[in-house]
């Protein structure tokens, strides 16, 4: 079951996109809980903005709804220019994290986040995947852990990665992982996506673990 925390109060609300996506599909609460492995009245409070869900958690609610997560991102300005003191924060998921987009809305060939990981904070203990072709990690303060898990069919087995201010990282974000800060403090982290995340085509069921 997913874990999830509150909402902070300048948060950007993503529940009501959630909730019309839902409510389009015809599905109940109840339905939509049973495919992606959580209660009901976590979504509930996730249509209301109520609850941060886990990288995992909104990859796969999002996935039963057909709604790419690359489209989460839609509010965030799309100028060419993104100032330091007006960076757009966006919601990606995650427990005690803060992440701001730092690329335009409108570019597909890749995608950049700043990312501010609380101590204890992260994607989440569940690990998720994502339909890319790679994604970079710089960590700039703080400590970060990647974690991967063994995936179904084999290829891969567990694993994870222990990265200090300074330390970059290149992986597949298709096998499983999740990761979190350690060290006891925060850390800030700079996220590259190659491609973006998709905001037209939905992300397939089986591109992630339930």
């Amino acid at each position: 079951m997913s874990v999830a925390t509150s909402v902070e109060n300048d948060a950007p609300r993503i529940g009501a996109r959630l909730k019309e996506a839902r409510q389009k599909k015809r599905l109940t609460l109840d339905a939509l809980a049973d495919t992606c492995g959580v209660t009901k009245g976590y979504l509930s409070k996730l249509e209301r903005d109520q609850v941060n869900a886990s990288v995992a958690s909104l990859v796969r609610v999002c996935a039963a709804l057909d709604v790419p997560v690359g489209s989460l991102f839609d509010d965030a300005p799309a100028g060419e220019v993104v100032r330091a003191e007006s960076l757009p924060r966006i919601v990606f998921g995650g427990e005690a994290m803060t992440e701001y987009l730092l690329t335009p809305v409108g570019e597909r060939r890749v995608q950049v986040l700043l990312g501010h990981i609380e101590a204890g904070g992260g994607s989440g203990a569940e690990a998720y995947t994502l339909p890319l072709d790679v994604t970079f990690v710089h960590v700039l303060s703080g400590e970060v852990r990647v974690i991967f898990e063994a995936d179904p069919d084999g290829t891969f087995g567990s694993d994870d990665v222990l990265l200090g201010a300074g330390d970059a990282f290149t992986f597949s974000p298709r096998r499983p992982h999740s990761f979190r800060s350690e060290g006891g403090g925060d850390a800030r982290v700079l996220w590259v996506l190659a491609p973006a995340l998709p905001e037209e085509l939905p992300m397939k069921k089986q591109e992630f673990r339930s």
